[in-house]
C-alpha cells in the first residue's frame, strides 16, 4: 500500500510530499465537487425539459386534434344518443380540455421539482465547509529531535546516500 505520491504508508515523508499530497487530495476534491455540481445541474435541466415538453405537448393537444376530436366525439355522441348536437360538441370540447388540464398538471409537478432542486447550492455549502475546515486546520505538533540525535540523522542519510 501506498500513499497518493507513491511513497510506502509507514515511512516517513518530508514536509514538501506531505504538501504534495494534500495539494493532490485538495484537487481531487474540487474536481469531484465540480462534477457533482454538472450533474445535479443536468438533472434539474432534465426536468426543466421534461416540464417544458408536457406543457408543450399540452398546448398541441388543445390546438390541433380540437376540431377532429370535436366532430367525431360530437357526432359519436349523437349516434349513441338523441341528443341535441350542440350538446354533444359541448360534452367533446370539454373531454379536450380535461385532456389538455390533465397534461398542464403533469408539467405544473415536474417544474416543481426542478425548482425544489437545490443542488448547485448543496454542492457550494459543501465546497465552502470543506475550505473553513481547510483553513482552520492547524498542523499536528511533531516532537523536537534532541540535539545529541542531530549528527546521527546526518550521518545515516550520508551513509545510506553513498
Amino acid at each position: 500500500m501506498s500513499a497518493p505520491d507513491g511513497s510506502p504508508v509507514g515511512a516517513e515523508r518530508s514536509i514538501g510530499q506531505l504538501f504534495a499530497s494534500a495539494t493532490t487530495e485538495l484537487s481531487a476534491l474540487v474536481h469531484d465537487e465540480i462534477a457533482l455540481a454538472k450533474a445535479q445541474l443536468k438533472q434539474d435541466v432534465k426536468r426543466g425539459a421534461v416540464s417544458g415538453g408536457a406543457f408543450s405537448v399540452a398546448g398541441a393537444v388543445l390546438v390541433f386534434s380540437l376540431p377532429m376530436l370535436n366532430f367525431a366525439l360530437a357526432y359519436g355522441i349523437r349516434t349513441w344518443s338523441d341528443w341535441n348536437l350542440a350538446i354533444c360538441f359541448l360534452l367533446s370540447f370539454t373531454a379536450n380540455v380535461l385532456v389538455a388540464l390533465l397534461l398542464a398538471v403533469i408539467g405544473v409537478v415536474f417544474a416543481k421539482k426542478a425548482q425544489k432542486s437545490k443542488g448547485p447550492q448543496k454542492v457550494a455549502a459543501s465546497m465552502k465547509e470543506s475550505a473553513g475546515v481547510l483553513q482552520n486546520a492547524k498542523p499536528h505538533p511533531r516532537p523536537e529531535l534532541a540535539q545529541d540525535r542531530v549528527p546521527e540523522a546526518i550521518e545515516a542519510v550520508t551513509r545510506s546516500s553513498s
